[in-house]
């Protein structure tokens, strides 16, 4: 099991890494809420993370604190909810504000998340309810920040970026398009277009 990598930072394209270990390329998947965080390309970065494995493909995902790590491990254990739809919850809202949600029984912004119908979010507020309230105590250290990428032509890779998150190509583009992007990164229209649908 690979729990944890520490090498450069070559590539970053949400939701997809490329982190080289001394001298090993490692791809891997990460939600919005580590992306966010990362430095530019060429920088030293240290992540954890968690292994997938299916017939077709040996998946790794990404995650800058351990309270990201912990909340996809717990997500997908519930019923009816994969890796990608886990991202997609991590990448929609923080762990702090997901577990406000599941908290206060909100279906309204679950089932805005691409893939989470209104049954799967009865199901994620049941399932989860019990368990968040058990790590209550460590709530205080979920935490998102903001980190600007530079990288050329912002909008067009937000758009791929939530398109690559779940969200069908015409509503990526019409999310991405009520974002005044003038001098924004990347990084910023996606967050801005997501709490834009929460």
């Amino acid at each position: 099991m690979i729990g944890r990598l520490k090498g450069e930072l070559l590539f970053k394209q949400p939701p997809h890494l490329l982190v080289d270990v001394s001298g090993v390329g490692y791809e891997l998947e990460a939600p919005m809420s580590t992306i966010y965080d990362l430095p530019e390309a060429g920088h030293e970065v240290v992540l954890l993370t968690h292994l997938t494995i299916r017939d077709d493909a040996h998946i790794l995902f990404a995650f800058l604190t351990e309270a990201e790590r912990s909340l996809f491990r717990t997500l997908i254990k519930v019923n009816g909810v994969g890796p990608k739809m886990g991202l997609g919850i991590l990448s929609a809202m923080n762990p702090a504000e997901f577990r406000a949600c599941i908290l206060q029984g909100n279906n309204t912004a679950l089932t805005k998340i691409p893939g989470v119908g209104k049954k799967t979010s009865e199901r994620l507020i049941i399932e989860m309810r019990d368990r968040l309230e058990k790590t209550e105590a460590g709530v205080e250290s979920y935490a998102v920040g903001t980190t600007p990428s530079g990288r050329a032509d912002p909008l067009t890779e937000a758009t791929q970026a939530l398109v690559a998150l779940g969200y069908k190509p015409q509503e990526a583009s019409r999310m991405t398009g009520r974002i005044d992007s003038d001098g924004l990164s990347s990084d910023e229209i996606i967050r801005q277009s997501l709490r834009a649908v929460l």
